[in-house]
């Protein structure tokens, strides 16, 4: 950004908040670092994750080069545990019999 447009900016935000203008960029500022400290975690986070898959993969296709192609040993009913729901359906009540006001005199 150039020097005019954070001038601009600047002015904007003067006007916007006036005397309450320290306290707002300090809230703005703690929340800033927050959010890049939860990203920098995030990030740090999906790498290790990364790694982990890595060096399972790298054991893995070590274990699987023994036979001659390791896709074919399962299929997917091997994994397959649906179930289906064991509730029995919803019945609704009875209706009452309806009394209008002659049968009841």
């Amino acid at each position: 950004m150039g020097m005019m447009e954070v001038m601009v900016i600047g002015g904007i935000a003067v006007m916007l908040f006036g005397k309450n203008l320290p306290s707002v960029a300090r809230k703005f500022g703690k929340t800033y670092r927050e959010f890049r400290k939860g990203l920098s975690d995030f990030q740090s986070q999906v790498r290790v994750d990364d790694y982990v898959n890595d060096v399972y993969s790298d054991d893995d296709s070590n274990n699987s080069s023994s036979s001659a192609s390791g896709a074919d040993d399962w299929s997917a009913e091997d994994f397959d545990d649906y179930s289906p729901p064991s509730a029995p359906m919803f019945e609704p009540p009875p209706s009452e019999p309806s009394t209008t006001a002659e049968e009841a005199d």
